[in-house]
C-alpha cells in the first residue's frame, strides 16, 4: 500500500484530494494536515511515501516544508497541489515529482498517481539488468560503459532514450534494453553531456534526437513521447520554452 499525506490549509481542499486519492487502488491517506509544524510531526509518525503539499500554509512556506520533508526521507514524491503556479520553476527545480495547478481534475490527478505507482513498481514490471558502476571512456565518447556485478555492457550513447529516476534508483532505457545503476541523475547529466541530452525535470533525462511528440499534461507539465516505445518521459513547462527556441 502506498501511503499518502495531505498538507494544505483548507479543509476542502484536504478532503478532495483525501476522496480522490482513496479511489484509487494501492493507495491510502494517513494523515492530513494545514500547518508546517503538524505536517513535520505527522510526517516522522505515519512515514508516507507521497505528500501533496500546498505552497502557502496559512502564511508558511509549503517550499520550505518540503525541503525539510525530502531531507527526512530523500525518496519521498512530493506533488504540489496549488493556486501558486509562479512557483512552479522552483518546486520542480529543488523536489516536486509533479505540479497540480488549482482547480485540479480527478483525471489529470489519476494520471500522477499512476505515475507514482508504475515507479515505485519498477519500470511497467520490466526485467531490468542492475548495474553498479556508469561510465563513459574519454578514447570513446559515444560509448557508455555499463559494469553490473556479472556481467558489463558496452552501450551506443545516441541508442539511450532516456533515463529516469524511480524508486531508489535510476533506469537507463534503450529500444531494447533498460539498465539500472544506483549513480544519480546528476551524475548521468554531466555523462551524458547536453548536446543531445536535456534535464527536462527532476526525475527524467530524454534524448531529443529520439523525440516524437510533446503533449501538455495539465497546465505547466508535458509528457514527452518517443519513437517506437511506449516509455514517456515529464517536462516542465520552463524546459518546453528552452526546447522550442532550439528549433525556431
Amino acid at each position: 500500500m502506498i501511503k499518502v499525506m495531505v498538507i494544505d490549509d483548507e479543509p476542502e481542499i484536504r478532503k478532495l484530494l483525501h476522496k480522490m486519492v482513496e479511489k484509487q487502488a494501492d493507495y491510502q491517506v494517513v494523515s492530513e494536515c494545514g500547518d508546517f509544524t503538524g505536517a513535520v510531526v505527522d510526517f516522522a509518525k505515519y512515514k508516507p511515501d507521497v505528500v501533496f503539499m500546498d505552497i502557502d500554509l496559512n502564511g508558511e512556506s509549503g517550499l520550505e516544508c518540503a525541503k525539510v520533508l525530502t531531507e527526512l526521507n530523500p525518496r519521498l514524491k512530493v506533488i504540489f497541489a496549488t493556486a501558486h503556479s509562479e512557483y512552479m520553476a522552483n518546486a520542480f527545480e529543488i523536489y516536486a515529482f509533479d505540479y497540480l495547478v488549482k482547480p485540479f481534475n480527478m483525471e489529470r490527478v489519476i494520471k500522477t498517481l499512476n505515475r507514482i505507482r508504475n515507479s515505485m513498481e519498477g519500470y511497467h514490471g520490466a526485467d531490468l539488468k542492475p548495474a553498479d558502476k556508469v561510465t563513459r571512456p574519454e578514447h570513446h565518447r559515444d560509448k557508455l560503459f555499463i559494469k553490473g556485478k556479472e556481467q558489463a555492457s558496452l552501450l551506443d550513447v545516441d541508442e539511450i532514450i532516456l533515463v529516469e529516476r524511480l524508486e531508489g534508483y535510476t533506469n537507463i532505457v534503450t529500444l531494447g534494453e533498460q539498465y539500472r545503476t544506483s549513480i544519480s541523475l546528476g551524475e548521468l547529466e554531466e555523462k551524458l553531456g547536453q548536446e543531445t541530452f536535456m534535464r527536462c525535470h527532476k526525475s527524467y533525462i530524454i534524448n531529443i534526437a529520439k523525440v516524437t511528440k510533446i503533449e501538455p499534461y495539465g497546465r505547466w507539465t508535458y509528457v514527452v513521447k518517443f519513437k517506437g516505445t511506449d516509455a514517456t518521459a515529464l517536462m516542465t513547462a520552463q524546459k518546453y520554452e528552452e526546447m522550442k527556441q532550439m528549433f525556431a
